[in-house]
Parts: C-alpha cells; structure tokens; sequence
C-alpha cells in the first residue's frame, strides 16, 4: 500500500491548505450516508482516496470555521465554538480556573474576539469558555459519542505548536481506536498546542476533544462530548471539580509544585501537559518541551525530574533547562504549593 498511503498524503495536504472564507453562520453537518470507503478497513484503490479527499474537503468547509485558537496568559490551545451564544468546548488543562481572560483567534487569522472562562471537570480534562464579545459566529453541532464504534473514520483539528499567522487550523484524519464513557483514543496525530481541539466525525460533528498526547500515535485521548452535554449547567455556572489530571491523589500541601505532567512513555522527560495556571504554565513551558536539567544537574527521564523536585519546597526559585525544538531555552521558576 505504499503508493496508496502517499498519494493519501497528498491528497489531504491538499485539502487542509485550502483557506477558508469567514462564516457568519452555523454550520450544518452532512446527512446521509457515507461513500462506502468509510465502510472500509483501509482505502483499496486511487477512487476510494479520490472519495475520501473530495469528502474532507465538503467538510473542512463547514468544520474548520468553528475551529478557534486559544490564548490564555502565556498559555495558548485550541477550541470549537458548538452553538449561536459562543460557547466553545475545550480541554479543563487549556482553560484553567474560571473567569480568566481569553483572547480567541478565528480561523482567517483577521478576527480575535474576547472571552472569559467557565468550568470544567478534572478528572476528564473538560472546559468550557464563552465568547463575551457580540455578533454571530460560526459554530457546529455535537454528536453522540456513546454510539461511536471501533475503527470509524474521524478528522482532528487544532493549531499545533499553538497558532501562527498566516496558517489555517490544521486537519488530520484518522480512527477510532477505543470508546469509552472517559475517552475516547485515536491514532490522530496531535502535537502541544492541539490540546482542546475537536474530534468531528464524518458528518461533520463533534464527537470529542484533544486532551492528553501520548507517546505514540496510538494513544492519544480525547474527551468524549457526551460528558459536556451531561454536565453542561455546572460548566456553564463556572463550577471546577474532580480529582486532577496532574495527580488524583491528595498531596501534602507543603510539597513542591510546578504543574506539568511529564510522558510516562516518553525516554526523556518530555512534557505532555502544562496547566495554564501554574508555575511552569506562567513562565512559558510548553506541551513537547523536554527538559534536560534543573539547577544544573542533568534529567534524563521523568523519574529523575521526580527526584529532583522531591528536594524541593514551595517557594524556591529553580533554573530549568529545556530543550524546544532544536533549541536549548532556560526558565526561572518559583514553585508554589500544590492547589487544592
């Protein structure tokens, strides 16, 4: 199948370059049934992907307008605007506390608008913001993701390394791997920055949202939409509860906290969730930033990140050595006690 996956390639590269025209209306999912590809294990000829691309394609022009950027502080994510009022789902790590400022970023790159945080249930990494400016906005229809099956085809977006001029939300096709009442997890490949993106099916509607990046393509986990639609009037009333992505377990108070969540797959300690609000999250660290020393003394692996911090007390001041990319950045920290 090599000639097959490539021209796939092509093909959906072709379809995510597309830049799309503001909409000032809401988009509607595409009804009935299915080219017969999705019915599929894997595309079997140059139609089936002539099918599937011209497919993407009727969606991206519905999907991709409701797709926002997120900017938080000094965090940044992504969101989906899911009704005419201007709520937008998002991950819980993405939009922190309530009441906070956001600046959201349209998909033409031209239109930011203003907004402020809501709630969010921790322990499945939901969040909700609402736009407070006024006007009509482009938005799309959720789904039902308990009547998802494994193996159907779904389409992630988001603005990957957070957004940048110039350069619409970017799309990515995959499946469903697992459903569950907690997650969802697809072999979509999401990248720091996607967090809080939408997983649409392929009528066009949402079916869940990027929350944690694994270290392979095959675990990456979404929030499954059900979960907004069940708790929607504590989210909406700004209410925050759940035990933490970052640690369920109670935590003495006096114990050090920077607030990421390192990659448990991951050979180095590399990051793979920042909470807005925290130390790390004020000073800049990112989703994929690896970090290579603290204090001087060299990290390796998580567990010597874990290590290190335990000889640490809230209040101190640490010099973390990051690497970003191909470049080595270094951060001053002061750690703060552990929330809640």
């Amino acid at each position: 199948m090599p000639s097959v996956r490539r021209y796939l390639g092509w093909s959906l590269l072709v379809a995510v370059s597309l830049l799309l025209a503001p909409v000032q209306a809401a988009a509607e999912s595409i009804p009935g049934p299915l080219p017969k590809v999705f019915d599929k294990a894997v595309p079997e000829s140059v139609k089936d992907l002539r099918d599937i691309e011209q497919h993407v394609k009727k969606l991206l022009d519905k999907i991709v307008p409701a797709t926002v950027g997120l900017r938080i502080g000094a965090s940044s994510g992504s969101g989906v605007i899911i009704d005419k009022e201007g709520h937008i789902l998002t991950a819980g790590h993405v939009s922190g506390r309530p009441d906070q400022d956001v600046q959201i970023l349209l998909h033409d790159g031209k239109t930011r608008l203003k907004g402020k945080t809501l709630g969010g249930k921790r322990d499945i990494d939901s969040g909700l913001i609402k736009i407070t400016d006024k006007g009509e906005f482009p938005f799309v229809d959720m789904a039902v993701s308990a009547d998802l099956k494994k193996g159907n085809w779904c389409i992630a977006i988001g603005h990957p390394n957070g957004y940048q001029p110039g350069r619409p939300p970017v799309v990515r096709l995959g499946r469903i791997l697992e459903v569950n009442p907690k997650f969802l997890r697809t072999d979509c490949t999401l990248v720091g920055g996607d967090s809080g993106g939408p997983l649409f099916d392929m009528h066009g509607k949402v079916i869940g949202i990027h929350s944690r990046i694994g270290g392979l393509i095959t675990a990456n986990i979404h929030v499954p939409v059900d979960t907004y639609r069940d708790t929607w009037d504590k989210l909406v009333a700004g209410e925050i509860w759940g035990d933490t992505l970052f640690g369920k377990k109670k935590k003495p108070r006096d114990e050090p906290y920077l607030g990421i969540r390192t990659d448990p797959n991951a050979k180095e300690c590399r990051v793979q969730l920042v909470s807005p609000d925290s130390p790390a999250g004020k000073a800049g660290l990112m989703p994929e930033d690896v970090i290579v020393g603290i204090d001087g003394k060299k990290v390796g692996t998580p567990n010597d990140y874990d290590n290190v911090l335990r000889t640490k007390r809230p209040g101190n001041t640490i010099a973390l050595e990051i690497r970003r990319g191909a470049k080595l950045l270094n951060l001053t920290v002061t750690l703060s006690k552990r929330p809640g």
